[in-house]
């Protein structure tokens, strides 16, 4: 505490930061204008009980002053705020005819008292130039001290209040990420799909310019994975493209699983992205669950954006730490649908191998001993083409069975699949679905050059076989052979293309294993 007297001799006027002395600041109190505390004391009621009830913080703040002003008889009165962060002063709230707007506050008689919180100290209340040419007495000093300690209430409940909210949205954030991810594979099939979740919400309830997820990369290190950001689709490319190595200071950290926090990402030295250009204050926080690190989820504020508070810092480690038990509780959702529809499948495909199959196979037998005892030839044709459309019903179906077999969509299709996916795209321009035969272990002996060769060759060979009359070619057959071999007897596979009843002739393609 403070008070300083602005003597009439500028020479004898003491130094601005003058300790007061009590005594003084008593005898001093004689030489003020008309008015003793107790006739002060209604206004000032008055300021507490508005002050308290107005949740406007600078409204508030702003009451304090210009009633610290008035009861001390004061040409000036301001709160200087510190940041939260504790750095530096922020804008004061001043009353008066010297705003800090127009330059320095008045550095003559002056008193001025902490502002605090439950021991923190917030800012301070200063009133400075006693109007009439006295000095400010021992009132005027209590006067401030309790002004002083109700701004410390108004700003500490204010806090709390944001906290209070800020907290409320990070955790509605986390639920609403859960509920995302568990809500189903209509919604999101993909782990990609609930990264994005996680990327997106994170930058929201950060305020940040870019949220992104960060996984291990196959070689070593870490990739970005998923990516929600304000900056250039350049920037986005850029961070799908680059790999933070693994002697990466910051990857080392969070492999420990200990979150980074930096107020400036460009200038620090444990950044070796080229990405960190970009930004300024980040928070880099680990995924993890059960004591394993699945990844890290980066917020990124532009550079000279505003610094993470502790608050914000904690908040944001445990919203990781929520999305990453959401990441694993959605990925084995996912599995167990994803189980229950394999299941499913397996079942379709037995019934049609062990029921339907058996069924026809057995009335094409009976077709074929009907067409041995026919006596006219058109009834033994007409029973022979019926006994082919029987074949090609099994071959279809059993290519169906191949397909209810294949792995999860998000895994690389095996070249079963991609023939059969090949087959469907061209069946509205053959006028039908092309039967697809399959010989051999297809997926185990064709590696991937030789696929995507082999499909290639079948793209071409089903644009020519689109291009004939439907009239001329009703019908187009595909054939898959693994199993064949070249002239010299080394292991090949052969793709057939043909369309019966075309005067075309079937497109042969082979190539050694």
């Amino acid at each position: 505490m403070r008070c300083a007297l602005k003597s009439p001799d500028p020479a004898a006027e003491p130094p601005a930061d003058a300790a007061a002395d009590p005594a003084e600041c008593t005898a001093q109190s004689r030489h003020e204008p008309a008015g003793g505390p107790v006739s002060r004391l209604p206004q000032l009621l008055e300021a507490m009980a508005a002050v308290g009830s107005d949740h406007d913080l600078r409204r508030a703040l702003a009451r304090i002053a210009e009633t610290a002003a008035s009861l001390t008889g004061a040409r000036h009165a301001a709160v200087e705020l510190l940041r939260a962060d504790g750095e530096e002063p922020g804008e004061p709230l001043a009353h008066g005819d010297s705003p800090a707007s127009e330059g320095p506050l008045p550095r003559g008689a002056f008193l001025e008292a902490p502002v605090t919180f439950h021991g923190e100290t917030l800012g301070s209340l200063r009133v400075t130039g006693k109007r009439h040419g006295v000095a400010f007495g021992e009132e005027d000093l209590h006067l401030v001290r309790v002004l002083a300690t109700e701004a410390g209430i108004a700003m500490g409940n204010a806090r709390m209040r944001a906290a209070a909210r800020q907290r409320t949205r990070w955790i509605d954030g986390a639920a609403s990420v859960t509920t995302a991810l568990l809500a189903g594979p209509e919604a999101h099939q993909t782990t990609e799909n609930a990264l994005t979740v996680v990327a997106e919400k994170g930058r929201e309830l950060a305020e940040a310019a870019t949220g992104a997820v960060l996984l291990p990369h196959s070689e070593g290190g870490m990739e970005v994975v998923a990516i929600s950001t304000e900056l250039s689709e350049a920037v986005r490319t850029e961070a799908y493209r680059g790999r933070i190595p693994p002697q990466s200071p910051v990857l080392q950290e969070i492999d420990a699983g200990r979150a980074i926090f930096a107020d400036d990402f460009a200038t620090d030295p444990r950044s070796i992205s080229p990405l960190s250009r970009h930004y300024g204050p980040t928070m880099l926080l680990p995924l993890s669950s059960n004591g394993r690190v699945l990844g890290a989820l980066a917020l990124c504020r532009m550079s000279g954006g505003r610094r993470f508070s502790q608050t914000e810092r904690t908040l944001g480690t445990q919203f990781a730490a929520q999305a990453a038990l959401a990441l694993v509780l959605a990925d084995r959702h996912r599995n167990r649908q994803r189980l229950a529809v394999y299941e499913d499948r397996d079942r379709i495909a037995r019934d049609l191998h062990d029921l339907v199959i058996q069924r026809l196979f057995a009335t094409g037998m009976l077709v074929e001993s009907a067409q041995r005892r026919a006596v006219l030839p058109e009834v033994r044709e007409g029973l022979g083409q019926a006994v082919d459309e029987l074949d090609a019903t099994i071959q279809e179906i059993r290519t169906t069975i191949i397909a209810l077999q294949q792995g999860p969509p998000e895994a690389p299709p095996g070249l079963r699949t991609r023939v059969l996916r090949e087959a469907g795209a061209a069946a509205e321009a053959l006028g039908a679905r092309p039967s697809v035969h399959f010989v051999g272990p297809v997926d185990a002996r064709i590696d991937e050059e030789t696929g995507r060769a082999l499909l290639t060759a079948l793209r071409k060979a089903l644009t020519s076989a689109s291009a004939l009359p439907a009239a001329a070619a009703p019908r187009t057959e595909i054939v898959v052979d693994a199993a064949t071999a070249l002239p010299d007897g080394r292991p090949a596979v052969r793709l057939t293309v043909t369309r019966p009843d075309a005067a075309t002739t079937p497109l042969t393609w082979e190539r050694p294993l």
